[in-house]
């Protein structure tokens, strides 16, 4: 699935869309070069169960944990990270459990030990706004990508451009 979000209201509207759709549980991996609004997109998630305040991107803490009325929310940032075992110091393992969501900047740095996720989002700049893709990894991924499609307030989104051709 591809989006076209035009600003960053329309990437907000898709974490929450994304929130709602994942069902407090799950791990999405966001991809993308800086600025690509990976922290943007997880704003709109944690919005969807109820978290009002900021949320910075866990740069050199590694993970931000929000412990939300319906959800276990787990805000991964690897940018910095010097090795992938350094998840195991910090109780990485106990983190991926079933019963939280987890949402992973950067996960290419924790290549080797991270759990394989369930949807893979990849942000690139186009223009002012983003493209987004999705996709699915696991059988919990392709029934999070039924409910997205499914979603009226991603309806005018939709990206009809071939892989590969510049975004609008």
């Amino acid at each position: 699935m591809r989006l076209r979000l035009d600003d960053e209201a329309r990437q907000v509207t898709l974490g929450e869309c994304l929130g709602r759709a994942l069902e407090g549980r799950g791990r999405v991996y966001l991809e993308g070069e800086l600025g690509a609004g990976k922290t943007t997109l997880t704003r709109g998630v944690l919005r969807a169960y109820g978290h009002a305040g900021a949320v910075k991107s866990p740069t050199y803490t590694l993970v931000e944990p929000y412990e939300l009325e319906n959800a276990r929310i787990h805000h991964f940032d690897l940018y910095r990270l010097g090795d992938p075992e350094e998840l195991e110091f910090i109780g990485g393992r106990d983190l991926f459990d079933d019963d939280a969501l987890c949402l992973v900047e950067w996960p290419s740095r924790g290549e080797g030990w991270l759990p394989e996720p369930d949807l893979r989002i990849t942000l690139t700049l186009a223009g002012p706004g983003r493209l987004a893709r999705l996709e699915a990894v696991s059988e919990l991924g392709e029934r999070v990508m039924a409910r997205l499609a499914a979603m009226p307030a991603l309806a005018g989104c939709a990206d009809t451009a071939e892989e590969g051709e510049t975004p609008r």
